[in-house]
């Protein structure tokens, strides 16, 4: 059960009240384009494996299974408090807060960007899922809100961004570019010229990492990029371009421990 291969920033490993993960797609039961930790329930794999795998990823953190509490993704701006173990419908949204001991905030993640965040001195973390919409949106300004509303401190807050699609593997087109420039200008930095005229590479790390300091968070990230490890990473992008059927999930994972 604790086959779960995992990865842990320096900087979350060093908050003594947290444990966190950014799982990888190895150590699992899962096979075929799934192989083998897919943590998605959104995926067409078979859902005893998906349980199996989240299981086996609670337990790489010592939790039981039940701890796993995430939400139902749709690329939205929306944030909601966790107080209790998940039971029943997921609620829409795409980050989450609390300040509950032995609950591990769970984002799915093949591409967009999973965020884990915690109060470096207060009992208060966070998660979301920051795809370009939600990013675009307030995503992840929403989650250091809600982690405010709990009593976390914004210039005590980390945030780290797991793996992700990089730049150099996210070509876009002009529509899509043309909608941050409309939102603000100096978004553009973001962008670097593609090959194909009218599109360009589009950096969401940069993109989601500018956006937290600008609301005064400091934000890391690991530098990890889902579409070019094919060994370690799920990727959307990746299964679309080799013609696959479907897709696994990534799990990145945090818990405060227990008082």
């Amino acid at each position: 059960m604790t086959d779960a291969v995992f990865i842990a920033a320096p900087d979350l490993l060093s908050i003594a009240h947290v444990r966190h993960a950014f799982f990888t797609r190895q150590g699992g039961v899962s096979d075929g384009v799934y192989a083998s930790l897919n943590g998605g329930v959104g995926s067409h794999d078979a859902r005893a494996r998906v349980m199996e795998n989240r299981a086996r990823m609670m337990a790489a953190l010592d939790l039981p299974a039940d701890a796993f509490v995430n939400v139902h993704q749709v690329h939205s701006p929306d944030v909601v408090l966790v107080t209790e173990k998940q039971d029943g419908d997921r609620p829409k949204a795409d980050g989450m807060a609390t300040a509950t001991p032995g609950l591990a905030l769970c984002v799915a993640s093949a591409d967009c960007g999973p965020f884990l965040f915690a109060d470096r001195e207060r009992r208060v973390i966070g998660t979301c899922h920051a795809g370009w919409k939600g990013a675009l949106t307030g995503v992840l300004e929403n989650t250091v809100d809600a982690m405010i509303e709990l009593g976390a401190r914004r210039d005590l807050i980390i945030a780290v961004l797991g793996p992700s699609i990089a730049g150099k593997s996210y070509e876009v087109g002009p529509e899509f570019i043309q909608r941050f420039l409309d939102a603000d200008a100096t978004f553009e930095r973001c962008f670097a010229p593609s090959q194909r005229a009218g599109h360009a590479l589009f950096d969401l790390p940069s993109f989601s990492i500018m956006r937290l300091e600008r609301a005064g968070v400091a934000a890391i990230d690991l530098g990890l990029d889902t579409y070019a490890d094919a060994d370690r990473f799920y990727s959307y992008r990746r299964s679309v371009h080799r013609g696959e059927a479907d897709y696994g999930r990534l799990i990145s994972a945090i818990a405060l421990k227990g008082e």
